[in-house]
């Protein structure tokens, strides 16, 4: 069958409702990947997807191909087993970057992290945004980010670089402006495998597919998570102390187990959406990253942060309980570990660590903080 006919009869099976196959899903993404479908047919394709609702199988089948396709892979050695956290981004509420403050946090309480980030598409400040205006090389490639991993228990991997995803991943993504399974597949579609994962998503909907995705490619633990506003709508792809937060978690015996948290119950202030608002620019959020890693916003901005720090501990074994994790996280922000950890990261993410750390001292003389 010609190629341009078989995929419109797929897309024309996602309009009716139907499921696809893992093969079948796979082998569309390989065409999107490859650029061997007109635009408008890709874009028709991950509509249809969306709309439909994925299965696991579909998300699988798109994980699988961009990690087959369209990723470089690398295996760091470190002791003991790798963690990833990560959102999916293109959820309703926009928020200052509280997963990169909180893998900074567990990093500094001896987790090892190899993340896997992107540049902002909807939102004002991504991940690799941030990082970069830190001082972190964020386009030095695998390479660097490996050695990072290895060295500080921090590295970066950038989802939007073509020396981590050399095809089509980010031109996809830069095209587009809705949630789509890219989005939830190329997030996990790391260049190493981690074994263990925290992972916001962007809606409600999705916390158990993911959760059962990461247990069909290999994750052995994971927390997969969605955060509501106080009128319980939903709102983002982190841990929330606006309202409940709604869990997924996939055990050490590969059981999914559900379950909700409100920040009451931990001991977390309900906080209003306006406190934990993003900041104008890149620049900015560095700014205030570092403030509150030097102990300077001790309000609802480090309550999210610690939220979120909590089940990383939890998967490292670093703590008991949530509690425990919010309160070792607050630990590391007082003791100045944090923010030695940024400082080490920035040095060892980087081909020229002496232009990195200058770029980090200026962010900490615009923060007013000194480093010990």
């Amino acid at each position: 069958m010609d190629k341009l006919v078989w995929f419109g009869s797929r897309i024309q099976r996602l309009m009716e409702k139907k499921d696809l196959d893992r093969t079948t899903t796979r082998e569309m993404f390989d065409q999107v990947l490859e650029g061997e479908q007109p635009e408008l047919q890709q874009g028709a394709f991950l509509a249809a997807l969306a709309a439909k609702g994925e299965t696991p199988e579909e998300i699988a089948g798109a994980w699988e191909a961009i990690r087959e396709r369209d990723t470089i892979k690398v295996e760091p050695k470190v002791d003991g087993p790798i963690l990833d956290n990560c959102g999916t981004g293109m959820d309703p509420l926009k928020t200052f970057n509280i997963s990169t403050t909180a893998s900074i946090l567990a990093a500094a309480g001896g987790v090892v992290l190899a993340r896997h980030g992107a540049r902002s598409i909807t939102s004002k400040c991504g991940t690799v945004d941030v990082a970069e205006a830190l001082g972190v090389d964020v386009e030095a490639g695998v390479e660097i980010a490996r050695k990072s991993v290895e060295q500080c228990g921090l590295g970066l991997f950038n989802g939007m670089s073509p020396l981590v995803h050399p095809k089509g991943l980010f031109r996809i993504l830069s095209q587009i402006r809705f949630g789509t399974t890219l989005h939830i597949a190329g997030s996990l579609a790391s260049p190493i495998l981690p074994q263990l994962g925290v992972r916001g998503v962007f809606s409600p909907e999705m916390v158990d597919r993911v959760a059962e995705v990461m247990r069909e490619i290999g994750y052995k633990e994971a927390y997969v998570f969605h955060g509501f506003r106080d009128d319980g709508q939903p709102a983002m792809d982190e841990i929330s102390n606006l309202g409940p937060t709604i869990f997924c978690r996939l055990n050490e015996r590969g059981h999914l187990e559900k379950f909700i948290l409100e920040p009451e119950e931990l001991g977390v202030r309900r906080a209003k959406a306006a406190e934990l608002a993003p900041a104008g620019s890149p620049d900015e959020e560095a700014v205030g990253l570092v403030r509150l890693l030097a102990g300077q916003k001790n309000g609802a901005r480090q309550d999210a942060v610690c939220f979120n720090t909590a089940p990383m501990f939890l998967l490292a074994r670093r703590v008991q309980d949530f509690k425990a994790g919010i309160e070792l996280a607050r630990e590391l922000i007082f003791s100045g570990k944090g923010l030695a950890k940024l400082k080490e990261w920035v040095s060892c993410q980087n081909e020229d660590p002496e232009k990195g750390l200058s770029r980090f001292e200026k962010v900490l003389r615009e923060a007013g903080v000194t480093l010990n």
